[in-house]
């Protein structure tokens, strides 16, 4: 007799083959009859109906993320828009005869310098399809926000919004004062002047070579933002500076001086369309998306089915031709430090990076491979490992590296082993150097009347203890230790660049930070242009023609992070999140009560300090504070 549990397997197979598209058992069902031919001939044919015209909407909001998710089951929340996908979804219509015109809805998006950049090359291709790109907004918190807007062929807002576009501000943290008032003394050591990614602990403001740094950064990134927006307005930079000058505005202001071309509300926007493109044109809201797998209640295999189906949707197809595209996303560390990502920020975990990078060489369907580099830098170890699995990809494939947002320090060192580094003007990157220290914490446990007893063997096996700072045989063994990684990163940039180098390396390195314009001008980079940039050179070195674009690893959805081990063996689940650190536990309060740009700027520079404790030695950018 069968039992219970052999009824339920075998149901939930029939079920999953079904929705796999193969039969559980026994033979096809019949084929209906074809109808004789003089019936055939005796239907009158029916003309297809000519497909409504369409616009394709697109809504931003929230961050713009790097690194693709698979949102089929995403419990019902919001899910993030990773740039490539929404890359991908605005080229579609632009090639699609049915769509007329794209809009895109700006709801607040958090979007980087280069992503803006990446958005507006893909306006460019609709608009160069002979279609409009319309651009809303409620209001316009930031001159990055309108940047990206001022990329449409027409720009709106709500009446009586606000436009925020008044220039750049950031600010640099100095925890030296509160570090003394809690009875902490910090030590850190770097290579290289310019090196400041410490000077947030160790001074109470910039030094000369940080503070010079810090305004040709800024001077190159305003001048690029100005450039953008005047090209999109089709107006003098100069105009464009007495904007940002005599801001914030409203909008109706901003109508009267150029910067918008309508003040309305959406019913208005919506009416605009139906008189431009008629009254059956179709406001497609989810153009390009896939399609959600839905849960029938109704059925007591329901949630077999729905569950297949969300089986079904995340398979690939790995026989076709395909550009391989491995994330740096995020801070470089050695080995994720657990938990799932819908819950915590990410990290560029070189083990799980260094796979993928030889999963990638050793698949004879893909073609060629793109890096995209996301990352302030990190794990000086973990940066060198991933820059060893560079080599091995660059020996079998085209390699073709595209930096994002950031690309700095560490996220330089994994980058720069390639002979076709993309970059964008406004990319952060260089910072060729390293860092690394400690906080002695003696004095802040005196005072909370805790005192501990030290034991030790060996010269140097407290030269890490929090107790107290480096003696100077300590200080002078580890600058040795440092030195010599960093020697190691500068002989990297000078095998692989050679004579693309307009200077000596001690001339850009030393933590020197840079724009990708400044850098394409140092030899540091190769070109300027996007992600989709990059993979088109891609596939043109690989002598692809029809390719498909495949993220490895593959994303996982929700469901898959929860039910599957890792790639290591490890169970993912809720009671596996890594615990944050003490200080930003202790920190949390008072940062929910600040400026919310310096809580997210205090909260950058504890999580370095955090990295530093993890990993050690750092190639790692310092915190440059422009953020509005």
């Amino acid at each position: 007799m069968t039992s219970t549990r052999s009824r339920y397997r075998l149901a939930l197979a029939a079920t999953l083959a079904t929705t796999l598209g193969a039969a559980p058992w026994g033979p096809p069902p019949a084929m209906a009859q074809e109808k004789p031919a003089e019936a055939a001939k005796a239907e009158p044919e029916k003309k297809p109906e000519p497909p409504k015209p369409r616009v394709a909407v697109f809504r931003l909001a929230g961050t713009i993320k790097e690194t693709p998710t698979d949102d089929s089951f995403n419990l019902g929340g919001e899910s993030s828009t990773p740039l490539w996908t929404l890359i991908e979804r605005l080229d579609k219509a632009a090639k699609d005869p049915a769509v007329k015109a794209v809009v895109v809805i700006l709801e607040g998006p958090t979007v980087g310098a280069a992503q803006v950049a990446e958005i507006r090359r893909a306006f460019d291709r609709v608009k160069a399809a002979g279609k409009d790109v319309i651009a809303h907004a409620d209001s316009v918190g930031s001159l990055g926000q309108y940047v990206l807007m001022s990329g449409a062929s027409r720009v709106s807002l709500v009446p009586t919004a606000d436009l925020w576009i008044t220039g750049l501000y950031g600010e640099a943290p100095y925890l030296r004062g509160m570090l003394e008032k809690i009875g902490v003394k910090p030590d850190f050591l770097t290579c290289g002047d310019y090196k400041s990614a410490a000077e947030m602990f160790m001074r109470e403001g910039p030094s000369k070579e940080a503070e010079s740094m810090q305004n040709w950064l800024l001077d190159s990134i305003f001048e690029t933002m100005v450039a953008r927006i005047a090209e999109g307005r089709k107006v003098s930079p100069e105009l464009v500076k007495a904007w940002i000058d005599s801001g914030p505005h409203t909008a109706e202001k901003a109508k009267a001086l150029g910067v918008l071309d309508a003040v309305e509300h959406r019913q208005d926007l919506e009416a605009h369309l139906k008189k431009t493109y008629g009254d059956d044109v179709v406001l497609d809201r989810k153009y390009g998306k896939k399609a959600e797998p839905k849960l029938d209640a109704s059925s007591p295999f329901g949630l077999f089915k729905f569950l297949g189906e969300i089986m079904a949707e995340s398979k690939v197809d790995k026989t076709k031709p395909a550009i391989g595209v491995v994330y740096v996303d995020g801070p470089i560390v050695v080995g994720a430090s657990g938990g799932m990502a819908l819950f915590q920020d990410g990290e560029a975990a070189a083990v799980s990076i260094r796979r993928a990078l030889d999963d990638a060489a050793n698949d004879e369907a893909i073609k060629a491979v793109v890096l995209r580099v996301d990352s302030p830098g990190g794990s000086a170890l973990a940066s060198e490992i991933i820059l060893d699995a560079t080599r091995r990809v660059k020996a079998k494939k085209p390699l073709v590296v595209s930096m994002g947002n950031v690309a700095g320090s560490g996220g330089y060192y994994v980058a720069c082993g390639t002979d076709a580094v993309f970059a964008d003007e406004a990319t952060i990157t260089g910072s060729i150097g390293v860092v690394s220290g400690k906080l002695a914490v003696g004095g802040l446990f005196d005072k909370l009347g805790v005192s501990f007893k030290a034991y030790r063997r060996g010269q140097n096996a407290g030269m890490l203890s929090s107790s107290d700072v480096f003696t100077p045989a300590e200080r002078l063994k580890m600058q040795s230790y440092m030195d010599e990684i960093y020697g190691e990163f500068k002989g990297h940039v000078v095998a692989i660049r050679g004579d693309k180098l307009k200077k000596p390396i001690d001339e850009l390195a030393g933590g020197r930070v840079y724009t990708g314009k400044q850098a394409l001008e140092l030899g540091l980079v190769d070109k300027l242009g996007g992600f989709h940039d990059a993979v088109a050179h891609a596939a043109e070195a690989a002598k692809l023609e029809t390719y498909d674009v495949r993220t490895l690893p593959k994303p996982r959805t929700i469901l898959e992070e929860l039910m599957e081990p890792d790639a290591d063996g490890d169970r993912k689940g809720l009671v596996s999140i890594a615990p944050r650190s003490f200080l930003l536990e202790q920190a949390a309060p008072l940062l929910g009560a600040l400026d919310p740009v310096r809580a997210a700027v205090v909260r950058t520079a504890l999580g370095r300090l955090e990295l530093i404790r993890r990993e050690g030695v750092v190639a790692m950018m310092p915190e440059l504070g422009v953020g509005r």
